[in-house]
């Protein structure tokens, strides 16, 4: 999938997310905030300015969030970003309103409305995890100009090929036809077994 896939999916199939944000003292905040729309490098959504969340999107500039889908933790996709974010102002609240009608039923009329502000996330990375597989299933997306990073474990040329690490990895993940061994990116839950029982330290966190 594309960077608009993803956030497509953020924002129709799961729509509720908690987000984070932190206070003056350094502390997290969270708080459930609804994604409602994007495009192919950006989401947007809104709140009051009178809100304490306002006030630490104002100052901090960035923003956490996770959002879950499913009715149970094997049959659940999560979908989590952090990037910048920015204010955009009341503008695109109309188009908002109009594309998420509920919103009518809280801010009823126009004068009621003139306390929200829009804002966009408009460059950051993601992560889709899928536990509704076997072997689960994971993928990293940016954008805006997030710049790409590699995470997870990684095996090096140190590798003696003793296939230790695969008999602790619970995604049975770790392809062993080559020397140096190869994670599966796409699969791995990032447990760090691999790294914690390797007996050369081949493996590597990045």
């Amino acid at each position: 999938m594309n960077n608009r896939n993803w956030l497509e999916y953020l924002v129709k199939e799961i729509h509720t997310c908690v987000v984070a944000t932190v206070d003056d003292d350094g502390l997290p905040v969270t708080a459930a905030i609804d994604m409602m729309d994007c495009d192919e490098n950006s989401l947007y959504f809104l709140t009051a300015k009178g809100k304490g969340f306002f006030d630490r999107l104002k100052k901090q500039g960035y923003i956490a969030l996770t959002g879950i889908k499913g009715e149970s933790t094997m049959t659940s996709v999560a979908v989590s970003v952090r990037g910048k974010v920015r204010e955009i102002g009341y503008d695109l609240i109309p188009k908002l309103f109009d594309k998420n009608p509920y919103m009518k039923e809280i801010y009823p009329t126009e004068e009621s409305r003139k306390a929200l502000t829009a804002f966009q996330i408009y460059e950051g990375r993601g992560e889709w995890f899928d536990l509704s597989k076997k072997p689960i299933e994971r993928a990293s997306f940016t954008f805006g100009e997030a710049e790409r990073k590699e995470e997870g474990y990684f095996i090096t040329d140190a590798c003696i090929g003793c296939e230790t690490c695969g008999s602790v990895c619970p995604q049975s993940c770790i392809d062993f036809s080559n020397i140096p061994a190869v994670i599966g990116q796409d699969h791995c839950l990032r447990c760090g077994n691999c790294a914690e029982v390797c007996p050369v330290g081949a493996v590597e966190r990045r």
